[in-house]
């Protein structure tokens, strides 16, 4: 009995282990929400996962965000929205699939504040156009850098999560016997 008692809290202890390897993706890094910043070249190679956050940086007031749907997205159009944030900065929990984000302020959207990211199918993100006057990336070259800098940290992937699901399963077996 006390060894059915150990493996559940063994069992508990893996699935906050596997909780706590979601990323924290600063959007736009250090320039944060805002007007001017090359959201596809952000994205750009990140993989993101169900768990993961988005942190959106920008004053109340100055932007907003806003997850659309892919058509708005397309359009800019804010009259549709899903979910709206106003106050930042402000931090969203990704779920499976594709999210769009647009900011909703007059002309930001049309001038490059707009973020598509796909979640759960570890394929690179959808790239988001460039502003206007701004040259469509075309194919990336992949490049591997010598040393990651600190902003890359959040696109490394580990091992954490698949190796803590299959422990919770190899241990909640051994329980049941």
């Amino acid at each position: 009995m006390a060894s059915r008692s150990a493996l559940i809290a063994l069992l508990v202890a893996v699935s906050c282990a596997a909780a706590a390897s979601a990323d924290t993706f600063t959007v736009g890094e250090t320039q944060g929400w805002s007007l001017g910043v090359d959201y596809t070249t952000w994205a750009n190679g990140k993989t993101f996962k169900v768990g993961d956050m988005l942190t959106f940086n920008f004053a109340t007031g100055s932007h907003d965000v806003l997850e659309v749907s892919k058509s708005d997205y397309d359009a800019c159009n804010a009259g549709n929205a899903m979910n709206t944030i106003q106050n930042g900065p402000a931090t969203v929990t990704l779920t499976a699939g594709s999210h769009y984000y647009i900011c909703g302020i007059s002309g930001h959207c049309g001038g490059g504040m707009k973020l598509a990211v796909s979640v759960g199918s570890g394929s690179p993100s959808p790239s988001t156009p460039s502003a206007p006057g701004t040259p469509t990336p075309t194919t990336p070259t992949p490049t591997t850098p010598a040393s990651p800098s600190p902003s890359a940290a959040p696109a490394r992937r580990s091992a954490g999560p698949a190796l803590a699901a299959a422990a919770a399963g190899v241990l909640l077996k051994l329980a049941m016997f």
